[in-house]
């Protein structure tokens, strides 16, 4: 094979990248997986994944240098000492904003796969026909009977806990055993069934955090320490999971510092020949090439890809002869909710400190149920026990302050809300010729924002969340409403959309771009629609099953 010629590239080394590369090289394609960013080697590297705040110079508490450097990132809660070198610097990777958005990237082998929420639902018809039925955006070009084949196959690979729980919006998959839940969850959830009559459900949420040991890999130990890294390969990330399975077929090569600036087109042939990347330590400029090309830079970083292969025959980027591409930007919007107190459990205490939390899954116009707002949202949360690490600011110092310490103080019980953001073709991204990195790249200018239908719904949201705790016995409940800027979600999608007409949409129902079949593109770029529960399980799901009509293609020398 020539040099820098391969027959698979992957650009990405995320959820779907990682996914990506496992598949095509399991299937016997040559594969190189480019990272624009450092190199994470599991275990060896998680250099503080044993470390607790008093460890840290300022017990992890982000600086008024920090605030300084890091603009974007101190919006919310990734700034802090202990793995602050898994966010971008700002200053190195700006953008532009048309209207505010909280961009929170990670650029190294892994992605976002290593601080990731792992919280792992699948989609159901309720959400794949529910543009067509809406009437918004387009038509998703497939239903959840198809893909359900594919969330198996990534369920069973990545580890997912979780409890079968026969919830029609929320199809049940192949779990490991669940997590349990805290006494006092327990006792809400009982009173949120038998006061709504089984319409609302409190479920434990469903977790890539292993419970038994699985593919090699040792279950939780209940550390909740996952955005360090964790040494035992316990929850979900490449790291763990899918690039030790990519490297034992000895089909992968991993290049990383290397920034895609363009995918490469050859007009005649109508299909990409491979990519360009600028070394980001260099800034050197090399050529590889490839049968298939795998886009997996990110939501927002693909479509920069896209945006930046502008050619003669599209000027807009490669990808871009629907009018589409760049276009119907979302995030889930949150920030809302409720929590109170709970009395009764003084005797009981919690074990370990359990990654993950409980769900409260969509129920809003689904059965029967109509609102004045389309879509739903779900709930995030938990009941736990506060320690010695809450406030205490009302004793005096000395022997009684010790002591209040020594004990736990309240059970809590809070939900935070998860909606839903419908995709407007106004809600865009587009190359900004002005402002450069710190390469010399131009960067990504963002129009996006919620609107009348989020905005109705997060009144609910709120609402919703005060009445079912309050009438499940929860105390002294208060409400909250943060700002609902979008992209503190972390679950960036659209951009480059899947669809029937190619007149509509970027990509075809197997993530093909319809400009050039044999570019995929398997992160959240291709969603539709967003739905209201995390998304990293569809991406897994959707690139396995890109990744198999792929080499079935190229076996077909179609592509």
């Amino acid at each position: 094979m020539a040099e820098n010629t391969y027959d698979a590239i992957v650009i990405g080394s995320g959820i779907s990248g990682g996914w990506a590369a496992k598949e095509l090289c399991e299937k016997g394609l040559k594969t190189i997986m480019l990272e624009r960013g450092r190199n994470i080697e599991h275990v060896k590297d998680y250099v503080n994944a044993n470390k607790e705040a008093w460890n840290y110079p300022h017990h992890n508490r982000a600086t008024t240098q920090m605030k300084k450097d890091y603009p974007v990132l101190k919006r919310d809660y990734p700034l802090n000492e202990s793995n602050l070198d898994y966010w971008v610097n700002d200053k190195e990777s700006p953008y532009v904003e048309i209207k505010r958005f909280d961009w929170f990237r990670g650029y190294h082998v892994g992605g976002r796969s290593l601080m990731w929420g792992r919280q792992s639902y699948r989609w159901s018809d309720f959400d794949f026909e529910a543009n067509a039925k809406d009437g918004i955006a387009i038509d998703w070009p497939v239903r959840y009977k198809e893909i359900a084949p594919w969330y198996d196959y990534a369920e069973k690979f990545a580890g997912i806990s979780g409890n079968r729980d026969g919830i029609p919006q929320l199809p049940d998959g192949q779990f490991l055993p669940p997590m349990d839940m805290t006494c006092v969850e327990k006792d809400v959830a009982a009173r949120v069934k038998e006061i709504y009559g089984g319409k609302r459900s409190i479920i434990i949420g469903r977790t890539a955090n292993l419970t038994v040991p699985h593919e090699g890999r040792t279950n939780c130990q209940f550390r909740n320490k996952c955005w360090l890294g964790c040494p035992f390969g316990a929850y979900f990330s490449t790291q763990s999971s899918t690039l030790p399975a990519a490297m034992k077929t000895g089909n992968l090569t991993v290049r990383p510092w290397a920034i895609v600036t363009k995918i490469l087109y050859d007009k005649d042939k109508k299909k990409a020949t491979g990519v360009e990347v600028l070394d980001a330590e260099t800034n050197k400029t090399y050529t590889y090439n490839a049968k298939i090309i795998f886009l997996n830079a990110s939501t927002l970083n693909s479509a920069w890809i896209l945006m930046n292969s502008a050619t003669d025959i599209w000027p807009d980027g490669l990808g871009s002869s629907s009018g589409e591409l760049g276009h119907n930007i979302m995030d889930h919007h949150l920030g809302v909710g409720a929590s109170g107190i709970v009395e009764g459990y003084e005797d009981k205490y919690t074990f370990g400190r359990r990654a993950n939390g409980v769900y409260v899954p969509r129920y809003r116009n689904l059965f029967g149920d109509k609102r004045d707002y389309l879509r739903g949202f779900g709930y995030q949360g938990g009941g736990g026990r506060q320690g010695a690490m809450r406030s205490a600011e009302e004793l005096s110092i000395g022997a009684d302050l010790k002591d209040a310490l020594t004990e736990p103080g309240h059970w809590t019980m809070g939900l935070g809300g998860f909606g839903e953001t419908l995709a407007y073709h106004e809600n865009k991204i587009t190359l900004d010729k002005t402002v450069k990195d710190k390469w010399g790249l131009n960067v990504l200018a963002f129009d996006v924002e919620y609107k009348d239908n989020e905005k109705k719904m997060r009144k609910d949201m709120k609402d919703d969340a005060i009445e079912m705790l309050e009438k499940a016995g929860v105390k002294n409940v208060k409400g909250r409403e943060g700002d609902g800027t979008l992209g503190r979600g972390i679950h960036e999608m659209g951009s480059a959309r899947m669809g029937k007409d190619r007149k509509t949409s970027v990509l075809n129902k197997w993530n093909q771009v319809w400009d050039a079949p044999n570019v995929f593109v398997t992160d959240g770029s291709f969603m539709t629609s967003a739905a209201c529960v995390n998304p990293s399980l569809t991406y897994m799901a959707f690139t396995a099953r890109a990744a198999d009509h792929a080499v079935s293609e190229l076996k077909k020398n179609n592509l």
